[in-house]
């Protein structure tokens, strides 16, 4: 699920400051870890996750793409695309190819993703 900014519906709007809340917007449990991700064009992480439950990340991610274009495939064969300036819910079981340089800031379960982000390694170790 992605949203643009004019998505969210406004709850507060005042002289100098609107807040803007889109509730539901996935739960976690347990302890979130904060990323910033810097991609180049032509990143696609779908190599260096084989090997993983369904060859996809198995972490959710809640994030704001600050700048570029990625886009996400799912296990189902659904695609949905983002924007820079989009916030956004990626369910687990997802995998992420960058069309745009994109600038990223993820929010997800630390063990989960961390058990992602070292299998990527490993992989990369490989090479």
């Amino acid at each position: 699920m992605r949203l643009q900014k004019q998505d969210i519906p406004v709850k507060i709007a005042v002289p100098g400051a609107v807040a803007r809340q889109l509730p539901d917007f996935g739960s976690a449990a347990g302890t979130l870890g904060a990323e910033y991700f810097t991609l180049a064009a032509g990143t696609d992480l779908a190599p260096l996750l084989a090997g993983l439950d369904s060859d996809m990340c198995h972490s959710v991610h809640w994030g704001y793409l600050i700048a570029g274009r990625v886009v996400v495939s799912y296990r189902d064969g659904a695609e949905e695309i983002c924007n820079g300036g989009d916030v956004f819910f990626w369910p687990a079981f997802h995998s992420v190819r960058v069309e745009e340089d994109a600038e990223i800031v993820l929010f997800s379960p630390q063990q989960e993703h961390g058990d992602v982000m070292d299998h990527i390694l490993a992989k990369i170790a490989a090479m």
